[in-house]
Order: C-alpha cells, then sequence, then structure tokens
C-alpha cells in the first residue's frame, strides 16, 4: 500500500458503480418523460380555453408546432432529435383535440374517431425513428378511450351533449350533478378498477426504453387530468370551464 501513488488508493476506495446510475444520468432519463407529463396536463388549461374562445386559432396552432418539432427532429445535433419525436407526437393529440372540442364536441360519438385520426400512423410509426411520438400519441389516445368508456359505464353519456350546450351557470349545475352521480358504489369501482389498470400498465411500460417510459407518464397523466376535471365538477363546478 506504501508504495501506490493516491489515485490508485482513492480509485480503490470508492464503490463501484454501475454505468447509467449518476444523477445526471438519471436528470436526462426522466426529462422526456416529465415533459411528456407536461404536455398531457398543458392542454387542459391551454388548450381548451383556447378552443372555446377561438377555435380555428387553436386548430391553426398545429401548424407552427408542426414545424418546430421537425425542425428539431431534423436538427444537425442529433441530441435534440427526441424533443422533436416527442413534440411531433403531441401535435397528433393537439389537433384532435382542438378538431373534436372546437365543432363536433356535440356529439360524443365522434370523440374518440376525430382524436383517433392518426391512429394508423401511430401504430405504424412504433417501427420508425418516429416511435417516440407514435407512443405519445397512443398512450394519450389510450387514456381518452378509457375516460369515455367510463363515462358510458357509469351512465353519464347522456350528460355530455347538454353540459356542452348549456350556458355557464347550467353548464356548471349539470357537471356537480354528474360528478355527485359518482360517489356511489358502482361508478366508484368502475373508477377504481380503471384507475388500477392504467397504474399497473404505465408501470409495465415504464420498464421499457425512453420510448415507452414516456407513454406511461402520458398514461398515468391522464388519471391526474381526470381527477382534476373530477375534483372540479364536484368542488367548484364554475371552473370546470376553464378545463
Amino acid at each position: 500500500m506504501i508504495g501506490l501513488p493516491l489515485s490508485t488508493l482513492q480509485a480503490r476506495s470508492l464503490p463501484a458503480q454501475p454505468a447509467g446510475v449518476f444523477p445526471v444520468d438519471r436528470a436526462r432519463g426522466l426529462a422526456l418523460p416529465a415533459l411528456a407529463a407536461f404536455l398531457t396536463l398543458g392542454p387542459v388549461f391551454l388548450q381548451a380555453p383556447l378552443v372555446r374562445l377561438a377555435p380555428m386559432a387553436a386548430a391553426a396552432c398545429t401548424v407552427p408546432l408542426l414545424l418546430i418539432a421537425l425542425a428539431l427532429a431534423f436538427h444537425r445535433d442529433s441530441a435534440r432529435h427526441p424533443l422533436g419525436m416527442l413534440l411531433v407526437g403531441f401535435a397528433g393529440s393537439w389537433l384532435g383535440g382542438s378538431l373534436y372540442w372546437g365543432w363536433f364536441r356535440e356529439f360524443p360519438v365522434w370523440h374518440l374517431p376525430i382524436e383517433g385520426f392518426a391512429l394508423a400512423l401511430g401504430l405504424g410509426g412504433l417501427q420508425t425513428r418516429w416511435r417516440l411520438g407514435a407512443w405519445f400519441y397512443l398512450a394519450s389516445l389510450l387514456g381518452t378511450a378509457v375516460t369515455d368508456g367510463l363515462i358510458a359505464v357509469t351512465g353519464l353519456m347522456p350528460l355530455w351533449p347538454p353540459v356542452v350546450q348549456a350556458a355557464p351557470e347550467a353548464a356548471a349545475a349539470l357537471l356537480q350533478q354528474a360528478a355527485q352521480t359518482l360517489l356511489h358504489p358502482l361508478p366508484l369501482v368502475a373508477m377504481g378498477l380503471a384507475s388500477w389498470w392504467i397504474l399497473q400498465l404505465a408501470r409495465l411500460l415504464w420498464q421499457g426504453d425512453q420510448a415507452k417510459r414516456v407513454a406511461a407518464a402520458a398514461l398515468a397523466c391522464t388519471l391526474l387530468v381526470d381527477g382534476v376535471f373530477f375534483g372540479a365538477a364536484l368542488l367548484a363546478p364554475h371552473l370546470s370551464g376553464l378545463i
């Protein structure tokens, strides 16, 4: 030990660290899932009011969003490619939401078909360089499908058209009535089972690569979106119009 240089002694005294576990690596690995979570929650507070006030402007926002996404996806700095690909998937979700809530929101039967207009592209993109955006779009669409399914199973679907057609005060009263209906045993069980299934699927996806982690974050955040909407409808229905 006496003849060994100090650097060797220091190296021996430090525990071995497996590759990829340093804080910087962890932060980089969580950056895109965190952004996916934000892009799932953001439209609740940004897109919904914009669609109500100016649906054409909301839909038109897809163009600059897609241009930015493509510019990043094909940027000479390859580190920016994943961000661009994620934004491509987000642009698809944004456009579908703008089209439905801008012009067809009185017709719940058209919700999933319009939101899922890019379903074929999403499925096809799973095996391409665009898989990160495809996973985000498909996870967002699946979260929407589960929410719509719960609305149908709990018997709230007939309230959908009257709520979106009513004046703000009447819509708030209808939303509060719907939220109170969900406080009964069977709806609570249905919501609990759906939440458990989504969390299990998100947990499974989280064990995959970066694209699947993005999907897990987006899917899990649909629960938070539904929870925010449910809480607002129950406790402050006059604010539900903002989301």
